[in-house]
């Protein structure tokens, strides 16, 4: 991916040198594990902090020492938030005739507070409907190349991408809707209703790589097997297989490998907002 040295986005609000003032803790390894089976890029953080990964708080874990590696993903999320704003914001105007809102993205290291609860490395990247923002530790990326095997940048712009569709899905009112349909339904009908709300925002981070590609140009090859690699590597199934665990699909949340590498490749491939539809689809 072709980031260097080109514009970043002002809707950057760096807390990485604050003090987290509460943030989710906990501890163990088998906290890092459940983590993990959550995690999976985004999805609803109020079901992650209710449903708990301990719901202990914690102070000052945040204001960790940011490293060279940590400016340097900084300015890759700085540039790669930018290229958003203009795309989903084209897209906006062309196919649905009104203004896309850019979000504010907080870069924080350790732990911070959001609109939603507490945020930190465990709960992974999450966009927060109550504030509007997208929440990103900087550590995480390592963590995606190095633990779950998705490796490369365009793995890392898919991370931002992804959260971004679910700021898209808030402008067009989907995941108000969704939450409380969700809120009416068992565990399992909403679960099912969660997956599909995950394979949209992956069918959205389809439909921006293909406008990067074409009206931006900033793609290269191999981006997006990267991007491809990445959504396989944290389908649910796959999460609980690596965690010894036999998948268990009335517990899936964001979707299987196979799904989410279908939508992310449907986004790519037909570049629109229509073609994303994953509630209308008879099978996700």
């Amino acid at each position: 991916m072709k980031w260097q040295g080109r514009r970043g986005s002002d809707n950057i609000e760096d807390r990485r040198r604050m003090s987290a003032g509460g943030a989710i803790g906990g501890g163990g390894l088998g906290l890092v594990v459940v983590a993990l089976l959550v995690w999976a890029l985004g999805g609803d953080p109020i079901a992650v902090l209710q449903q708990g990964m301990g719901a202990q708080q914690i102070g000052g874990t945040g204001g960790g020492e940011v490293t060279e590696a940590d400016e340097r993903a900084a300015q890759f999320v700085s540039v790669t938030l930018a290229d958003t704003e203009a795309i989903w914001s084209q897209i906006f105007e062309q196919e649905l005739g009104r203004a896309y809102r850019p979000v504010t993205l907080v870069l924080f290291k350790g732990g911070t507070q959001s609109g939603c609860g507490g945020a930190s490395a465990m709960t992974g990247p999450f966009y927060c409907p109550l504030d509007k923002k997208v929440y990103l530790d900087t550590d995480f990326f390592a963590t995606l190349s190095q633990r779950l095997g998705a490796k490369g940048d365009f793995a890392a712009a898919y991370v931002v991408a992804h959260e971004i569709g679910h700021a898209v899905q808030d402008q067009l009112g989907i995941l108000a809707k969704t939450t409380q349909i969700r809120k009416q339904s068992s565990e399992a009908d909403s679960n099912a209703i969660s997956v599909r709300v995950e394979l949209q925002a992956d069918c959205f981070s389809g439909v921006w790589a293909r406008y990067a590609a074409d009206q931006l140009g900033t793609l290269e090859q191999g981006d997006i097997q990267e991007a491809v690699n990445a959504a396989a590597q944290i389908g649910d199934d796959t999460l609980q297989r690596n965690a010894g665990q036999r998948p268990m699909p009335d517990s899936f949340t964001h979707g299987t490998s196979d799904q989410r590498q279908k939508w992310l490749a449907t986004g790519y491939q037909q570049g629109t907002i229509r073609a994303c539809d994953t509630f209308s689809a008879s099978a996700p």
